[in-house]
């Protein structure tokens, strides 16, 4: 058995003008976790520019990505670098160029509105045939019409700005008009007091308003379309011709970042950084010479083995552990991660549980076509031909358990529910051997009692797999509780070596009571007692082998109690690990009648709509049972097998890597 990948402890002395460039390395190699667990994180507070002034570019180019409308990276799409001084320059210009045509955008945007809600407003009441002095008790626009100097026409529009519209009326050019909404109008009666504005008396019969204002209300309306589409055109080709500039800028500021948020984190002196931290021992050597390469031997390095830190030996730090797995087995990791991680020195399970899931699946979804869609699915996500929403990175699993249920369904003859398209296959296999049957291994049950004793058997079958199963976890934790010189627990241990005896003794005892008649006899007693007795008492014998004392810690009452306890847990919870494998063959025979239903009902359906009920039905199948399947299976995993070896839990090796985005340190 395997165990997990031997770790040894890295001691870095680097020179300050090394610094970025050994950061650089270990963040790409992506095989270092730090120490004191320095933790990558994408958050917008990196501190201040002084002390992380790449993640303030960072910020600042994203704000301009999203002021140009260009869609963020989900990861990098080039070889990771740290930015250089000229990619520094190029930054400064493109976030003052794409600042300015955002600010020029926002005025224009606003100088439009402005024009056109006056345009508007005006317009609507040209015709209105009312005097003039009863407009402002009916619209929400306020006019003002009156004389000023003519050299103060431009002085008094800079001072209206956005929020008024300015307008000549007539020959004379000193007269004019100003429009603006009524929550506007104290301010722009206080500049048109300020400038020396003299109203004039419009007359009493005049109706409606000034043709000459509202066809210059019109011009300046269109000018002011202009000005906001030569804008919109001019962002649009600085995005055509920056973008790869930006996202190039983005990347590189994104490593820089994070190599900044590690080095503001690093115990250091005025020249010197120190760095200490986990990498697979295979690693070392490769480590040790490319630094010594890259920084021409300045950099001190040491090595030690986990027995060797101290923090270790007193227990206040747990040694890292990495699982190193080919691409099919490393598919099943997060399974083992998501529940728990292994301690290190002990066996490692993905290999286990790989086979039992595939195995287990394969079992309760036994259908040939429906199988071939998960092995299909699984391919075409191995090309990248379709994804799922996340789910690729689990495409070997689905080739793994579309595999074992097109084995199954081979075995079952059934075929999306149908057990007629696989029927002279199976007759023909089944007549290599004797008769030939319509089905290898038939899973409907009949009044046939011969398919009663075969359902039995079935269900027999896959106690004996779970067998398997939880005696695998039982060897593992034996196997790692001696691996930790834990002796007493693997010896006396619920499952350890005494625990183990008496759970396969007892399951040997009743194949043979069962099968072979035996009658019980006196050392079967003995041997089930004895095992029994030593688990129940496991604690005390446990600190007896350690060289513990007091062995009875809590006096011998405590201790009878507490092995009666365990005598009742270690009988219930070995019958119910044995029992729970029942469900298995549960769901292989559900699976079967809800085939024969779907078959059932699509012969009954006339003419197409069987074809519809054959499709809809498979669908069902495959998309919710399968999920029911694959949650069973991972139950059984994690409280019949795991539940075995996983007493304690240790700590996942997460190396130092750069992910895009900005990093915190906590």
């Amino acid at each position: 058995m395997s165990k997990t990948t031997a770790m040894r402890l890295v001691e870095l002395m680097v020179y300050k003008e090394d610094i970025h460039a050994v950061l650089s390395y270990l963040g790409k190699l992506g095989e270092f976790q730090f120490q004191d667990d320095v933790v990558q994180k994408t958050d917008d507070k990196d501190g201040d520019a002084a002390a992380n002034p790449d993640a303030d570019v960072y910020r600042r180019l994203q704000t301009v990505r999203a002021e140009l409308d260009i869609p963020d990276l989900k990861d990098y799409t080039e070889e990771l670098s740290l930015p250089t001084e000229e990619d520094r320059g190029t930054a400064e210009k493109l976030i003052a160029a794409v600042e300015d045509i955002h600010a020029r955008e926002i005025d224009a945007s606003k100088n439009l509105s402005g024009v056109a809600d006056a345009y508007t407003e005006a317009l609507a009441f040209s015709n209105l045939k009312m005097p003039y002095s009863e407009l402002e008790t009916l619209s929400f626009l306020t006019l003002r019409i009156g004389k000023i100097e003519d050299s103060k026409f431009d002085l008094l529009k800079a001072k209206l700005g956005g929020r008024a519209i300015l307008v000549r009326v007539g020959n004379d050019s000193s007269r004019i008009m100003v429009a603006c909404a009524k929550n506007a109008r104290f301010f722009v009666d206080t500049e048109l007091k300020n400038i020396g504005f003299q109203p004039l008396q419009v007359p009493e019969n005049f109706k409606g308003i000034p043709e000459d204002a509202i066809d210059r209300l019109a011009a300046e309306k269109e000018e002011k379309e202009k000005v906001l589409a030569d804008v919109q055109a001019e962002r649009h080709n600085f995005v055509e011709a920056h973008r790869d500039s930006l996202l190039h800028l983005l990347q590189v500021f994104s490593v820089g970042s994070q190599i900044y948020a590690v080095e503001n984190s690093l115990e250091s002196t005025q020249f010197v950084y120190r760095i200490s931290g986990w990498v697979p021992a295979y690693l070392t050597k490769d480590i040790t010479k490319a630094l010594d390469g890259m920084t021409g031997g300045r950099t001190g390095i040491r090595e030690f083995l986990p027995s060797e830190v101290q923090s270790v030996i007193s227990g206040g730090e747990k040694v890292p552990v990495q699982l190193k797995h080919g691409k099919l087995v490393s598919n099943f990791e997060r399974m083992i991660f998501s529940y728990g991680s292994p301690l290190y020195g002990t066996v490692d399970p993905t290999p286990f549980v790989a086979i039992f899931f595939t195995v287990l699946f394969g079992i309760m979804f036994g259908d040939a076509g429906q199988g071939l869609v998960f092995l299909i699915l699984g391919i075409l996500m191995t090309k990248r031909v379709i994804r799922l929403g996340g789910w690729e990175k689990f495409n070997l699993i689905f080739i793994c358990i579309g595999i074992s249920s097109t084995i199954m369904g081979l075995l079952t003859g059934e075929f999306f529910a149908s057990a007629a398209v696989l029927r002279p296959f199976e007759r023909w296999v089944t007549g290599l051997f004797g008769t030939p049957r319509d089905q290898i291994l038939p899973m409907m049950p009949s009044s046939d009692p011969a398919s009663i004793t075969r359902m039995f058997m079935f269900f027999g079958f896959t106690v004996g797999v779970g067998f398997i199963i939880n005696s695998t976890g039982i060897i593992i934790n034996i196997i790692n509780q001696f691996s930790l010189k834990r002796k007493g627990v693997a010896l006396f241990g619920k499952t350890g070596v005494a625990g183990a005896v008496f759970f396969w003794y007892v399951i040997v005892f009743a194949l043979r009571v069962a099968f072979l008649h035996h009658a019980p006899a006196l050392y079967d007693w003995i041997v089930m007692g004895l095992t029994l007795f030593l688990t129940a008492f496991g604690e005390p014998f446990a600190r007896l082998v350690d060289g513990e004392r007091p062995v009875l810690e809590n006096g011998l009452f405590a201790a009878i109690i507490a092995a009666v306890v365990e005598i009742i847990e270690v009988i219930s919870s070995y019958l119910s690990n044995t029992v729970s494998f029942l469900r298995v063959g549960a769901f292989a025979l559900a699976h079967a009648v809800l085939g024969f239903i779907i078959e059932m009902l699509a012969e009954i359906a006339p003419g197409p709509a069987g074809i519809v009920v054959l499709i809809i039905g498979n669908v069902i199948v495959v998309v919710l049972e399968g999920m029911i399947v694959a949650i069973q299976v991972v139950r059984l995993q994690y409280y019949e097998f795991f539940s075995k070896f996983f007493t304690e839990s240790g700590r996942e090796f997460k190396p130092f890597r750069f992910t895009y985005g900005t990093a915190r340190i906590k």
